[in-house]
């Protein structure tokens, strides 16, 4: 499962202080807020307080930055990965001919050696 972006909901950056982070949460559940926005949806504004609660919190913001790694480093391991073995693919087409011309020498090559 993703880890959600918690940094882009609460529109900060990812090196912000504290008090962004507080400030940035005060002025988005001020949008958010039921009597204000009505058309405001449930799942985003307790989105909003999960990404408040864990950035808020020195600990928890740190354990979240590590997972956060993690995970971007594991994405870049799959894309380097398909990447290679897509290469390895486009290096291994070789025509019928080709594979026999080949075959053929090296066949040659084990008999002069024998």
């Amino acid at each position: 499962m993703a880890l959600p972006n918690y940094y882009a909901i609460l529109e900060v950056s990812t090196d912000a202080s504290l008090e962004e982070i507080k400030q940035a949460y005060r002025r988005l559940a001020r949008l958010c807020h039921p009597d204000i926005s009505k058309g405001i949806n449930d799942r985003y504004i307790k989105q909003l307080n999960e990404a408040y609660n864990v950035l808020s919190d020195t600990a928890k913001r740190t354990v979240y930055d590590i997972k956060r790694l993690e995970e971007l480093q594991r994405i870049v391991a799959l894309e380097t990965l398909i990447l290679q073995r897509k290469k390895i693919l486009r290096e291994q087409k070789m025509s019928w001919k080709q594979g026999m011309i080949g075959f053929v020498r090296e066949f040659k090559k084990n008999l002069r050696d024998s």
